[in-house]
């Protein structure tokens, strides 16, 4: 890997390169290198955002301007957090940024009709690590086209990083601001038939001896915003036996809007309200694939995954992240009681301490 590089290939970098590709990033490299079927792309490198932020604010201003800001005070990091957004979205960007930018789009279409449509997601430096989960909290572009677009995509995901509820999260878990920064992933889009997520532990139980599934039509947006209730299953590791299956009511789902980018609401067709979107043979190719990537980063993971058209005509499995389950893995990590200094302290506190 470059250490000069303005965009890096999913192909050049692995989990090592967090520093330089973010996150999110750093775990889609990773994947593709263990050998699993993730849509291919590039990450605008941390050093392009670096690069763009010492020219707009070469005093360290934005950085001085969160550091004294209180965790409670919501009203402020709003605020702050505003000006931050729109000094960075008016800002121009350097000719070679640019270029590495719309270069990077146009060979990731290579070879294919042109102006492909990518997402274009957030991948922080701090960002899906096992001690924090910055989930949801910064931006996610879906079913952007042509240079033009990714390059104003790229800087709305720049921008979110100081979206009011990332720098309030920050601040709360006393993340540090030096060194913080954001690489941007640009990744072809998947046309999903279904997606969802899959953990492998419990969400609920913490019980690692399970995968848990959930699953919605059409785009994976429509769980992530709660506007449906999804499928959900729950597999023995052990036996790989469906121990818990519960297919809901589905209303409705997420498409590519093609006429105007992005996604758009539309009903699930009658008959397929209720059908479950998963077959029993997807359900066990989900949960191999899972314990796969678990075994790979030595760690349960939170999964998501989508089954869309692959280039053969035929349908696949693709990953499109993995990151370390943080709430379980977080309470295991805490002692169960606070050492004592002396053992006499230890018995004191056992059986009461004193009564005031």
């Amino acid at each position: 890997m470059s250490g000069s590089a303005l965009s890096l290939a999913f192909s050049e970098i692995g989990i090592g390169d967090r520093p330089a590709v973010g996150g999110k990033g750093a775990s889609l490299g990773e994947l593709l290198r263990a050998g699993i079927s993730v849509p291919q792309g590039f990450v605008i490198t941390t050093m392009a955002f670096e690069r763009f932020i010492a020219a707009i604010d070469p005093e360290g201003s934005i950085r001085r301007a969160i550091e004294g800001l209180a965790a409670g005070d919501l009203l402020a990091i709003s605020k702050v957090a505003e000006g931050i957004r729109e000094r960075i979205v008016q800002a121009p960007v350097s000719d070679d940024l640019a270029r590495a930018i719309v270069q990077g789009y146009a060979e990731l279409c290579s070879g294919m009709a042109e102006d492909q449509p990518v997402a274009i997601r957030s991948s922080a430096t701090s960002e899906d690590s096992s001690e924090a989960s910055f989930a949801g909290l910064q931006d996610t572009y879906l079913w952007i086209r042509g240079g033009a677009g990714v390059l104003n995509a790229v800087y709305d995901c720049w921008a979110s990083l100081y979206s009011a509820e990332s720098v309030s999260y920050r601040l709360r878990f006393k993340l540090p601001e030096e060194g913080l920064a954001m690489g941007v992933v640009v990744q072809r889009m998947v046309n999903s038939r279904c997606s969802g997520v899959m953990f492998t532990r419990s969400p609920l139980t913490g019980d690692r001896s399970v995968i848990v599934i959930e699953t919605s039509w059409g785009l994976g947006s429509a769980i992530v915003s709660g506007i449906v209730t999804p499928d959900k299953y729950v597999i023995s590791k052990v036996t790989g036996e469906v121990v818990k299956r519960a297919v809901s009511h589905k209303t409705v789902q997420h498409v590519p809007d093609f006429a105007a980018g992005g996604v758009r609401e539309i009903a699930v067709p009658d008959d397929r309200r209720d059908e479950p979107c998963l077959s029993e043979e997807q359900l066990g190719e989900l949960a191999r694939i899972g314990k796969l990537v678990e075994a790979h980063y030595g760690c349960p993971q939170d999964i998501e995954w989508a089954f869309a058209p692959d280039v053969a005509g035929g349908e696949s499995l693709f990953l499109l992240q993995s990151r370390p389950e943080t709430i379980w893995a977080n309470k295991e990590a805490k002692p169960a009681a606070t050492p004592k200094t002396t053992a006499f302290a230890h018995v004191f506190d056992l059986f009461g301490g004193a009564k005031t």
